[in-house]
């Protein structure tokens, strides 16, 4: 992909977020009445208006790249993806953030090509701010009233610190998680919901985060392709980068992190 073509690709990601994000805060705004799917997570109209938004910006962009969205699929409609490109989205990560009302939610889309995020939109629109990351670079975006681009910064992952600073989930946190901390001696944790944990990395707020709780590969593709065009890394339990495009679309625990080499694999894997 050339370099206009990348920044032509990233604009419709970008203004797809961005609006989809606008119609989940009129949502937001209205309080939204909570559904449960068939695997008994919750979903609401701003879950469903946003992947309506999404799928009509890509659609009329990329007709010929298979899309693979959480509201999808969770209705059965799961498209072909073959060996070529395609995309993940998570209209609303972070459901559970939303009914709570504390703007820890994000709006994920995700380019994958050859089970990698080559490119990804992470927009928390509560918080007014954007990650945009493709092979070109990755930069944090100030996102105005109007849900216009105000600014736009290039973020980097921080050197490791011999303090670290892990990220857990707020929402769907595990004692194995807890218990990976306690042995690696980090004792600096913050609370934070849906994927801005990962741009919380790349732009050098925190160091780690470790899940070993269930994740699908819509949650965590744009987080991912943000982290590692800021130069950190998401790794499985053998310390392999997360493969997309499995069957299913489920991830195995993980652990993202910046500036930090290595990170010790969790008790009880190998």
């Amino acid at each position: 992909m050339t370099t206009r073509a990348t920044r032509e690709m990233m604009e419709v990601l970008e203004q797809a977020a961005l609006a989809a994000g606008e119609a989940i805060l009129t949502v937001y705004a209205e309080g939204a009445e909570v559904m449960l799917k068939a695997d008994c997570s919750p979903v609401t109209k701003a879950d469903q208006q946003a992947e309506i938004i999404i799928l009509d910006h890509l659609a009329r962009a990329f007709p010929d790249i298979p899309v693979i969205a959480e509201e999808s699929v969770a209705a059965g409609r799961v498209p072909e993806i073959g060996t070529g490109p395609f995309f993940l989205v998570d209209p609303l990560d972070g459901t559970k953030e939303f009914i709570a009302r504390n703007g820890d939610f994000t709006v994920n889309i995700a380019l994958i090509e050859g089970g990698v995020p080559v490119a990804g939109v992470v927009y928390a629109p509560v918080c007014k701010l954007a990650y945009s990351a493709s092979k070109s670079g990755v930069e944090k975006l100030t996102i105005a009233a109007d849900f216009t681009i105000a600014d736009r910064q290039p973020i980097a992952v921080r050197p490791c610190s011999t303090e670290p600073v892990a990220l857990i989930s707020r929402s769907h946190n595990s004692p194995e998680t807890l218990a990976y901390l306690e042995r690696e001696k980090i004792a600096e944790r913050r609370v934070v919901g849906s994927s801005l944990k990962f741009g919380l990395i790349a732009e050098g707020g925190a160091d780690i985060y470790p899940r070993f709780s269930r994740t699908m590969e819509w949650d965590t593709a744009a987080g991912d392709a943000v982290l590692r065009a800021a130069g950190g890394q998401v790794t499985d339990a053998q310390g392999a980068p997360l493969v997309y495009g499995k069957p299913g679309f489920e991830n195995p625990s993980f652990i993202a992190f910046g500036g930090c080499p290595s990170v010790q694999k969790p008790e009880g894997h190998a």
